[in-house]
């Protein structure tokens, strides 16, 4: 017991001693390992901070263009869904007016044979218009000769009017029912104006008082003559006795008097022979 435990004694002295000089030299080959870093490490320090800060500056560039990419994408899907609502809202309105055309067709057909009926309507109009003209034209020379010149300007323009081609019928008929309507409304009213009497140097300004169509009578500014027209002569006759009726009447028809029986002179009637 006691020679076997001094030989393993004896042994392990021996293999640690060998195990140090095999680290020993270990270390000589692969040089000092806490040896100071040679000169040129800072160089190569300040290169790789560069590089770093290089990497950083190109990452925060492809950040940057990622961000502008994605504010670009956003642009153009806003632009896409206007661009889709707009033509889906155009599709809408051209399929609305593709059901409106038969429609549209049909009106068309309808508007031209309207024109047709007018263009055939205007053929018996103008010789009706024509009539009524020179109904119109007589029936002013014949009737009692108030406002003789603005009345016969109205049916001399209606006349000349005729001959236009840039008046609508529709525009001359108007006009020429017009041209009637004023000549009726004489009929219904009470008028007093001043104008002249006689032609020439004998024409005097007098005042004259119509009454519908059943007188019309003259007064000299002084009062001194009155008279009225007589159809059946066709001239002016004086006749004073109307002379303080003439003034009552005149203060009826500028309204300064109260409305009255008016008197004037009436032809007798006469018997018709049948």
């Amino acid at each position: 017991m006691t020679l076997t435990t001094r030989k393993v004694m004896s042994r392990r002295p021996r293999r640690r001693g060998a195990l140090l000089a095999s680290a020993a030299a270990l270390l000589l080959l692969r040089g000092p390992v806490w040896a100071a870093p040679a000169a040129e490490d800072p160089e190569k320090l300040r290169g790789l901070v560069a590089d770093d800060a290089a990497l950083q500056k190109d990452s925060a560039a492809t950040q940057e263009r990622i961000d502008g990419l994605d504010d670009e994408t956003q642009k153009l899907l806003a632009e896409y869904r206007r661009v889709k609502n707009e033509t889906e809202s155009i599709q809408t309105y051209s399929e609305q007016i593709a059901a409106q055309i038969p429609s549209q067709v049909e009106e068309m057909q309808q508007l031209e044979r309207q024109l047709q009926e007018v263009e055939a309507t205007s053929r018996d109009v103008l010789p009706l218009m024509q009539r009524m003209l020179a109904t119109l034209q007589q029936f002013v020379e014949l009737d009692l000769p108030f406002l003789p010149e603005e009345r016969r300007k109205r049916v001399n323009t209606l006349l000349e009017m005729m001959d236009r081609a840039n008046v609508s019928i529709s525009e001359k008929f108007r006009r020429i029912v017009e041209a009637y309507q004023i000549e009726m409304e004489y009929g219904r009213t009470l008028e007093a104006h001043e104008g002249k009497l006689g032609e020439g140097d004998q024409a005097r300004t007098v005042q004259f008082l119509r009454v519908g169509r059943v007188a019309l009578m003259y007064q000299t500014l002084d009062q001194k003559e009155t008279g009225y027209w007589d159809g059946e002569k066709k001239a002016w006759v004086i006749d004073n006795d109307y002379k303080s009726a003439f003034a009552k009447n005149v203060a009826v028809a500028k309204k300064l008097g109260a409305p009255d029986l008016l008197v004037v002179p009436v032809p007798a009637p006469k018997e018709v022979e049948s």
